[in-house]
């Protein structure tokens, strides 16, 4: 592969990074290549089973790892505020809210919000709200919000953000996709506007293969639906390792700008990882501005500084 690629990493030793789902796919290549260049990193994850499972099998992959579980129900707002309270570290210079769930029957979190809009885009937000201050005061920080080449199927909806008059999977997936981006464009505006020394920074994996697009599938007992994904997989697909590039992009390279979006340079599918186009409503300041002051009144968390 040529471009930017995993070789592209600079040092990370010394750099604490938090990783929401990373047990497996994605979120387990970030976090491995990230602790690869000695970074010290946290694997945020619901599962506390996987989670250990994950950081041992990154121990063994990367000797000198450091690397740890802490549990996070991104579906739970009370779990979110028990991560932030108990983070251990002074510092924290990169916090990927990868973790995510895709077209799953309708559904609400303990909360009340609709699936993919509570644990895609309004746990993440608190998640980043909570940790802010300490990303504060990381001089360098980085906050990186993975999206999907799917945002462009559908904006945010503001009279229904979580599809209560009608609830179509896809179309309420494509909207927690915009409405990352739409999370990072607001975030980037009020870091600038604070002089904060935090950048945000947003990425896309094009397709590739991991379980998301088979677990609402086999949750269901969808059988033809989870082997026609599984189809994909092993046809279209490109590698969890390659579809993390772009994240891994947005995570570490010096060039990287606010509000930045990377993703696989071939048609935002595969390829190297590279600037990627994004939907012109991602990039809306009204919208941006309107869906921040609805998350702060849904979580009831507020960016202090911002």
């Amino acid at each position: 592969m040529t471009g930017w690629n995993e070789k592209s990493i600079p040092d990370q030793t010394g750099r604490v990074a938090v990783v929401t789902g990373a047990n497996s796919g994605l979120g387990y290549v970030t976090v491995r290549e990230l602790a690869r260049k000695g970074a010290r990193v946290v694997l945020a994850c619901r599962s506390e089973v996987r989670g250990n499972e994950a950081a041992d099998r990154i121990m063994a992959e990367v000797p000198h790892a450091i690397a740890e579980f802490r549990r996070l129900d991104l579906g739970d707002l009370s779990s979110v505020r028990d991560f932030a309270e108990g983070f251990p570290y002074d510092r924290l210079d990169l916090l990927v809210d990868n973790a995510g769930v895709m077209a799953p029957p309708y559904g609400t979190t303990a909360d009340g919000f609709e699936t993919q809009f509570g644990i895609n885009h309004l746990g993440h937000f608190a998640l980043t709200g909570l940790l802010l201050p300490t990303l504060l005061a990381t001089p360098g920080a980085r906050v990186v919000t993975v999206s999907s080449m799917m945002h462009a199927l559908a904006n945010i909806d503001m009279g229904d953000l979580n599809s209560a008059r009608r609830y179509h999977r896809w179309i309420a997936y494509a909207r927690s996709k915009t409405a990352n981006l739409l999370f990072t464009h607001e975030l980037s505006r009020r870091l600038a506007a604070a002089g904060a020394d935090v950048l945000a920074t947003a990425a896309h994996p094009g397709y590739a293969a991991t379980n998301l697009q088979t677990a609402g599938p086999r949750a269901e007992g969808r059988k033809a639906a989870e082997r026609l994904m599984e189809v994909g997989n092993l046809v279209f697909a490109q590698s969890a390792e390659a579809g993390a590039l772009p994240t891994l992009r947005a995570a570490t390279d010096p060039d990287a700008r606010a509000d930045a979006f990377f993703g696989p340079s071939f048609a935002m599918w595969r390829g190297a990882a590279a600037p990627s186009w994004r939907a012109s409503w991602t990039l809306n300041d009204q919208a941006g501005l309107r869906l921040w002051e609805a998350s702060e009144r849904l979580t009831g968390v507020t960016y202090e500084g911002l």
